[in-house]
């Protein structure tokens, strides 16, 4: 088990706890967290699950599949830390990594 830090736009921060190998939007949807829209329930098929990662957890996650790369160039203000919550998975790794969400997802 890890913890994750949820920052929504206000800047108010939810701490929850994430089962290693569940998705961050699986824990954002289990959780309740505002902005984690998950249209497609992780399938890769839209960009609602969008979030920024902070550092340093951001360098610590693999890089973006060629698929959530371009999925990214299709959300809304794509940043260098954009990822999609559903393709990144908890682990002892990202530990408080903290995860800022969108003001909007569309």
């Amino acid at each position: 088990m890890c913890e994750i830090v949820f920052i929504d736009s206000a800047g108010r921060e939810t701490r929850v706890r994430a089962e290693d190998g569940e998705t961050l939007m699986a824990v954002a949807v289990r959780n309740g967290i505002d902005g984690i829209v998950a249209q497609c329930g992780g399938a890769l098929a839209c960009g609602t699950c969008h979030c920024y990662i902070e550092q340093p957890h951001l360098d610590l996650l693999p890089p973006p599949s060629e698929e959530e790369a371009a999925m990214i160039e299709f959300v809304m203000e794509p940043t260098a830390n954009s990822r999609l919550s559903c393709q990144v998975l908890a682990n002892a790794v990202v530990d408080g990594m903290r995860v800022v969400v969108p003001d909007s997802q569309h």
